[in-house]
């Protein structure tokens, strides 16, 4: 039977959604440590369906100031991917890579907000670039774009683009970790209810 909402993906499903996570952030993993220059590794992620307001308290609450990356897909499968980084995250990688630290995120500079795109692309683009091989799916991804809010405001893109459709949402959470530093990585991937489905028959499980 094909997926008509996010809540009815089954266990099984579920279970394949989350080895594609794993794998995915291994490769987020090893492309981090080309720009770190480090070697990073990565704890085991937790692949979740939940209800948008408590994605946002799991994030940290809706009035967490965080930097949030946001890409959009497109090609055999379309939907969004949003990148959500708080501060003592955002602190570490801009310490390993400018060796500098901010107070708060307006204190960002142009530079820093690079940095930061930078880490949200590698990361979502790693993501894609797992599920595209183990698919043969052709994705095109956007131009990454940031933005820096409280958690609630930041959500709302999401919220706006398929909350009509559904109020559940996946989330990919785990973190990376070097010299005993760490950074958080809280993703949400919404594809399009359609592309779900057909995402999960190229990886093998029949929804028919």
């Amino acid at each position: 039977m094909s997926i008509l909402k996010y809540e009815d993906i089954n266990n099984f499903e579920l279970d394949i959604l989350k080895e594609l996570g794993s794998i995915g952030t291994g490769n987020a993993a090893t492309a981090l440590s080309g720009v770190l220059s480090k070697k990073v590794k990565m704890s085991l992620p937790e692949v979740k369906i939940m209800d948008f307001n408590k994605a946002i308290y799991e994030f940290g609450g809706p009035e967490t100031v965080v930097a949030g990356v946001l890409v959009n897909f497109s090609g055999e499968i379309k939907g969004m991917m949003l990148y959500i980084q708080e501060l003592n995250s955002t602190n570490t990688v801009l310490e390993c890579l400018l060796g500098k630290n901010i107070d708060n995120f307006m204190d960002l500079d142009d530079i820093e907000i690079s940095a930061l795109i930078e880490v949200g692309n590698i990361i979502i683009s790693s993501y894609m670039s797992a599920i595209s091989s183990l698919t043969g799916i052709k994705i095109n991804l956007s131009v990454p774009e940031v933005s820096v809010n409280m958690l609630g405001g930041i959500m709302n893109v999401p919220i706006a683009e398929y909350g009509y459709k559904t109020d559940k949402l996946m989330t990919i959470g785990g973190k990376f970790m070097y010299e005993e530093q760490e950074i958080c990585s809280n993703l949400i991937l919404m594809p399009e209810v359609e592309s779900l489905n057909y995402l999960i028959k190229k990886l093998g499980v029949s929804c028919e």
